[in-house]
């Protein structure tokens, strides 16, 4: 790897696992110091730490619950606290609650909206105090945004198009600052949630152009480049990294 992101900081939300942990290695590989949050497993987010260690890189991890906005200001504000600055800020966190229209609950819109709105656009609001020009800010979205093939998926897509409004609002608004702010849909992506071997992996696979799911360093590699100074004139984009589930 090349050393492009070096002296740079990166927080990723929910970066223990799957696609955020994948982000938070491809970071440090490039140069980045990486702070990421988790909110149950401490194992696994101390082992993403170890690994970004052991690249030579330093590391935090930070117990936060995305669905508390509080816990999530205090996670950008302890990034910088303990690393000395942020720079690049990866929205990953996220809740995935599915099911019939008539069988969820205010409980279940909360939650969703919290974690996959609220707390991006709370942990915008909070990195921007400390970005300065060059900043990155980039939200991970979902390819059900902008294609909803199974029933089941009303609230997520729901949460997951106001990504789309949010990073174009933003990347107007910050543009003048030279802090980019971009979206990355993933596909359908090989993880513990959505195994590449799954039961519905095959009906999966058919609506896709490459006829195949993508594995966590593919979505990683796509935020490594609009983190890094190549990335410098992409901002308020939206990036389909899903083998061509949405053409």
């Amino acid at each position: 790897m090349n050393n492009r992101l070096d002296g740079r900081v990166a927080l990723v939300t929910g970066g223990g696992r799957g696609i955020g942990a994948a982000v938070a290695l491809r970071l440090a590989r490039e140069g980045a110091d990486v702070a990421l949050t988790f909110q149950r497993d401490q194992r696994r987010a101390d082992d993403v730490v170890e690994q970004v260690k052991a690249l030579g890189r330093r590391a935090l991890a930070i117990p936060a619950d995305s669905a508390d906005a509080a816990a999530v200001v205090a996670a950008v504000d302890r990034t910088v606290g303990e690393l000395g600055r942020l720079d690049i800020l990866v929205n990953n966190a996220g809740a995935f609650l599915l099911g019939p229209l008539e069988q969820l609950g205010l409980a279940e819109f909360e939650q969703t909206m919290a974690v996959n709105v609220r707390a991006p656009f709370v942990a915008a609001q909070a990195a921007v105090r400390h970005m300065s020009a060059g900043g990155r800010i980039i939200n991970i979205g979902s390819n059900m945004a902008e294609r909803a093939v199974f029933p089941g998926f009303s609230l997520y897509a729901t949460s997951k198009t106001a990504m789309i409004g949010l990073t174009k609002a933003l990347g107007r608004e910050l543009g003048g600052r030279a802090i980019t702010v971009n979206l990355v849909n993933p596909g359908a992506t090989d993880t513990e949630l959505n195994p590449a071997d799954g039961p519905n992996a095959e009906t999966i696979n058919g609506f896709t152009a490459l006829g195949h799911f993508a594995a966590p360093a593919d979505i990683a590699a796509v935020v490594a480049f609009l983190a890094s100074p190549d990335g410098r004139y992409v901002t308020g984009a939206t990036v389909n990294v899903d083998g061509g589930f949405t053409i």
